[in-house]
């Protein structure tokens, strides 16, 4: 890891010897890789509070029941896992609402909202910034569907939503972030630097097996950027096996699509998913993302990715050892990788290797060094470009 810029020092700030933390999540509503970050920063410090603009109980995982997790006005509004894309005007005014003033050190897991948090005046801000707002920043994949009217409104609160994402940016004193890649947008977009360090990957989760099985396997939210309609053409064109577990507004869409080869899992718990991974020919991954965990727990589980050639997956996939790349956006390229995998000889323990280079246990102490190169000192610099 690299030191952190300090370049511009700011005003000194207030020093105690067992800093008040506060951890801040956009939203604990879905099961991703942002919400792994959030929970393993929670283990990393368990003596913090944790806030978040809502978090519907039956998505939390048992250590942030335990947590108490602290939440805005919109817990209270209906209908929040059906609809809670629909409410994307109203979390900033939640995520401000939260009531912060009392901690010194402010840790934020953002892909939308959380770096918006107020503080108070000698507090340090830290963001994990998983990526720049994907729906203001990148909107076309969330527009292509809409009807002219629709597309009309959409794009207009998009605009505001963008005003208030910019301001929003500089609130921070410090971002961290998943990759290089998220790195040069989140410099492109917000005019900020950030210090990688990778997310964690619970390696232990997973492990090898000798009896592997005849299908690939997809793990992804089923929404439209992920591309999961390459994957599930690829392998109905090839007559391939193919399991995808996940959930999301794309299922109606990519069931009509599948052939029967094709089964679809929805979501399911831990130990399945681990199941499937060990079992799995390799995992198909088609879309761009801005890291992606799900290549590094197939490879924890000695098995390979297929993965689109950009993105995250450009730093965590190594080419002939833990997978291969696919070059264009379409499922005659991604059919052609599965046939170039399916006469690869796989070494399991070196796939396995590569995964432990991402391990949990490796983020949390990246991050404590990060954060106590950046609070304990007499004076906190600022890390503004």
């Amino acid at each position: 890891m690299t030191e952190p810029n300090i370049s511009k020092p700011k005003i000194s700030k207030f020093i105690v010897s067992k800093p008040r933390i506060a951890i801040v999540h956009d939203y604990f509503i879905q099961s991703g890789g942002a919400e792994r970050v959030a929970e393993a920063l929670c283990a990393v410090y368990p003596e913090a509070a944790v806030f978040a603009t809502v978090a519907l109980p039956d998505r939390l995982t048992p250590e942030l029941r335990e947590a108490r997790v602290h939440t805005s006005w919109m817990q209270r509004l209906p209908g929040m896992l059906r609809f809670y894309r629909h409410y994307f005007l109203f979390y900033p005014s939640a995520v401000e609402s939260l009531k912060l003033e009392n901690y010194d050190v402010i840790i934020s897991s953002s892909s939308g909202y959380a770096k918006g948090v107020r503080r108070g005046r000698h507090a340090v801000h830290i963001c994990y910034c998983h990526t720049p707002m994907r729906w203001a920043w990148s909107s076309a994949s969330y527009l292509q569907r809409r009807g002219p009217i629709a597309k009309a409104v959409i794009s207009t609160a998009l605009s505001h939503l963008r005003n208030w994402d910019s301001q929003a940016a500089q609130r921070p004193d410090y971002y961290l972030t998943n990759s290089r890649s998220v790195a040069d947008r989140i410099k492109d977009i917000y005019h900020r630097h950030a210090e990688v360090i990778p997310p964690p990957v619970n390696v232990n989760r997973f492990a090898p097996s000798t009896d592997t099985e005849d299908f690939y396997l997809v793990l992804s939210r089923l929404i439209a950027y992920k591309q999961i309609d390459l994957a599930v053409a690829a392998c109905t064109e090839l007559g391939r096996r193919l399991i995808v577990i996940g959930e999301g507004p794309e299922l109606e869409r990519l069931r009509a699509m599948a052939g029967p080869n094709v089964k679809f899992l929805g979501r399911q718990p831990d130990a399945v998913v681990s199941d499937y991974a060990r079992r799995c020919k390799a995992l198909l991954f088609p879309g761009e993302e801005d890291f992606g965990i799900a290549p590094l727990e197939i490879n924890a589980a000695g098995r390979p990715v297929i993965a689109f050639r950009a993105g995250g997956a450009l730093e965590t996939v190594v080419e002939g050892v833990s997978g291969f790349f696919f070059d264009e956006p379409a499922s005659a390229s991604l059919a052609g990788a599965i046939l170039r995998c399916e006469k690869q000889v796989w070494d399991a323990a070196a796939i396995r290797a590569h995964a432990l280079r991402f391990d949990e246990r490796v983020f949390a102490a990246r991050v404590r060094v990060f954060v106590d190169q950046v609070t304990v000192s007499p004076v906190f610099p600022g890390a503004s470009c």
